[in-house]
């Protein structure tokens, strides 16, 4: 029997700087995201990027922060967990990863992360996750000033765009571009709740819509969606974009249109600002603790 296909699933990912060697690092830092959709973990040597996975979250925290963590050092010969300096749990299941020395909100990881990814000229990050969408302020060294959340409804977050790939039997991957890919931008879709827009995508694609337009509809929801928050809370230039829809152009143009400013171009995987903002956080807290005993 032919096995049945996961419209939904994404390519989990790892990265090993080639260029670097953990064994010459004063410091071994870490940080682990655990999420409501995905999960990642990020190594720092000396406080630059190691190494890092991005993988499903899975229905246990504790199993998922060990499958990210199994899923980053696996291809690091010698790179153990006892050989990590500190670690420093963020996200959903932050308090239930039994071997973080540590647990940071995701809002403070986030906006950290984005400093480091984007550059200190960041003030507005939109953070569009598995279950909810965050819009933080941050000063030039990654603090958080303000921000708000919508964690209310699926419309608007990764688990949506899950919902719609199933339903519409498109890889997730590819939505952003086919909801481009339309001779005339349609009318958005119900954004006020995920099973309204998949009851009524439904009556379109019976009524003769292309999967393409449907897409476009669904998107421009949830740009709209995610623009309440945005225009709540004001978008200060620089803006930039975290999380798994970040890769998703459909929506990332759409956002861009509606608020009239463009975002900044990642140099690095969008999904592991918090579990890099978490390994900044380490690396830090690690150092001062080394001050003090040196001091003492």
């Amino acid at each position: 029997m032919a096995e049945k296909k996961e419209y939904f699933r994404w390519v989990e990912s790892t990265y090993v700087n080639p260029e670097m060697d953990w064994k010459k690092a004063d410091i071994i830092s870490a940080g682990i995201d655990v999420g409501s959709v995905s999960s990642q973990m990020v190594v720092l040597c000396d406080g630059q990027i190691y190494a890092y996975s991005n993988t499903r979250s899975g229905s246990s925290s504790p199993k998922s922060a060990n499958n990210a963590m199994d899923l980053c050092l696996k291809d690091i010969p010698g790179l153990t967990f006892d050989r990590i300096n500190y670690l420093i749990g963020t996200g959903y299941g932050r308090v239930n990863i039994p071997f973080a020395h540590k647990a940071i909100t995701e809002i403070s990881c986030h906006a950290l992360g984005a400093n480091f990814m984007y550059g200190p000229s960041v003030r507005t990050v939109l953070d569009m996750g598995g279950q909810d969408c965050k819009t933080i302020h941050i000063d030039e060294k990654g603090k958080c000033l303000s921000f708000l959340m919508n964690d209310k409804c699926a419309a608007g977050t990764g688990r949506g765009m899950e919902v719609f790939a199933e339903m519409l039997k498109v890889p997730v991957t590819e939505i952003g571009d086919m909801s481009l890919d339309v001779a005339e931008e349609p009318e958005a879709v119900s954004s006020t709740c995920v099973v309204f827009a998949k009851s009524e995508a439904s009556g379109l694609l019976k009524s003769g819509w292309s999967k393409n337009m449907v897409l476009a509809a669904y998107c421009k929801a949830m740009a709209t969606r995610i623009l309440e928050l945005l225009t709540r809370i004001g978008v200060e230039k620089e803006f930039a974009i975290t999380g798994g829809i970040a890769k998703n152009k459909g929506i990332v143009k759409r956002i861009e249109k509606l608020i009239g400013v463009e975002a900044l171009i990642p140099k690095y995987d969008t999904q592991i600002a918090g579990a890099l903002g978490a390994a900044m956080f380490a690396n830090a807290i690690y150092k001062k603790q080394n001050k003090k005993m040196s001091a003492a």
